[in-house]
């Protein structure tokens, strides 16, 4: 190869190392000799080769998976919680130069923010009150990111592992509060039933000839049956006349 060549060959290789493509979602921070440049794309653009240097940072939204953790309630209930978050670099520049590895850290503020959160809250808050709790989570991971240029969109807690005698005693509490409910609801029916049945005694009361009409009502209702003795009570009322004549 003529030395020539060596030169061109050279420049070329120069060349190819300045240009930079980087996608729609991608942004590059720019170090010159070791200092803080700024941070480019989308696009195409140029480097200087040897003096400055690029690191790749994404800013698409990242679902990260937070291990299950021991967590002690308040109230001494030992489980285990996981959870889910998600978030995003809003600042590549901060991602970079501010932390040393922005996914561990968040990771780790995420495992100790889960422990601490979750520890000052009781058994019953823990299952029934999730919302709250997932809002806490995410406004506190929140402002421990931002310096860090990262914005903490949501966190979800995903499952709580209660341990098995816990779950047999949640199971009798659920039944005796189903019993509960079911007496509460049969003492209400025969209340109503008491005053309607006192209800029509009184309007009974005010019209004899009622109480008639309800024994022949009750009469047709038992000769409906087959294979029934139907045993036909004479109201005395009904004798009085012929007494009178008697006499």
């Amino acid at each position: 190869m003529p030395m020539t060549y060596i030169p061109l060959i050279f420049g070329i290789i120069l060349l190819m190392s300045a240009i930079k493509v980087l996608r729609e979602y991608e942004r590059g921070v720019i170090f010159r000799l070791g200092r803080l440049v700024d941070a480019r794309g989308p696009g195409i653009f140029l480097i200087i080769p040897i003096v400055e240097r690029m690191v790749k940072v994404s800013l698409r939204t990242i679902a990260m998976d937070v291990p299950p953790q021991d967590i002690i309630t308040k109230d001494n209930v030992s489980v285990k919680v996981n959870a889910v978050l998600y978030f995003r670099v809003i600042d590549p520049s901060k991602a970079i130069v501010e932390v040393e590895d922005y996914l561990y850290a968040t990771s780790q503020l995420a495992q100790t923010t889960l422990r601490s959160v979750l520890g000052q809250a009781e058994m019953d808050e823990l299952l029934s009150a999730r919302d709250k709790i997932n809002q806490e989570l995410q406004q506190i991971i929140d402002h421990h990111t931002d310096p860090w240029g990262i914005k903490v969109s949501l966190v979800e807690v995903k499952h709580v592992d209660l341990p098995a005698e816990m779950q047999r005693a949640m199971a009798r509490q659920a039944e005796a509060e189903r019993e509960r409910r079911a007496k509460i609801i049969h003492a209400k029916g025969e209340s109503q039933a008491a005053e309607t049945l006192a209800h029509a005694a009184e309007i009974i009361s005010k019209h004899p000839q009622a109480l008639q009409l309800r024994y022949l009502q009750t009469l047709t209702e038992i000769a409906a049956e087959n294979n029934s003795t139907t045993i036909f009570p004479v109201p005395i009322d009904l004798l009085e006349s012929f007494l009178k004549l008697k006499k």
